[in-house]
């Protein structure tokens, strides 16, 4: 099966903004839900690294734009 079709063309952003939501979110419900006593930088850190994955979002979003060769041609 033909990864394309369902992720596009930029599959190692799409692969590290979804890593990185992963771990976000384990590292978030640690923190919750461990008792511990430095839950918070479980929190933290899980709430910083889904707050730095859209920047891999971005990225992925933006590699997977088409544009018109028109566009590019003088006019």
């Amino acid at each position: 099966m033909e990864y394309s079709a369902y992720v596009g063309r930029c599959l190692l952003f799409f692969s590290l903004a979804i890593l990185m939501d992963v771990i976000g979110l384990i590292l978030f419900f640690v923190g919750v839900a461990a008792p511990l006593s430095f839950w918070d930088f479980f929190v933290f850190s899980g709430s910083v690294l889904i707050f730095l994955s859209l920047v891999f979002w971005i990225f992925w979003y933006l590699g997977n734009l088409e544009v018109p060769m028109e566009d590019f041609l003088p006019k």
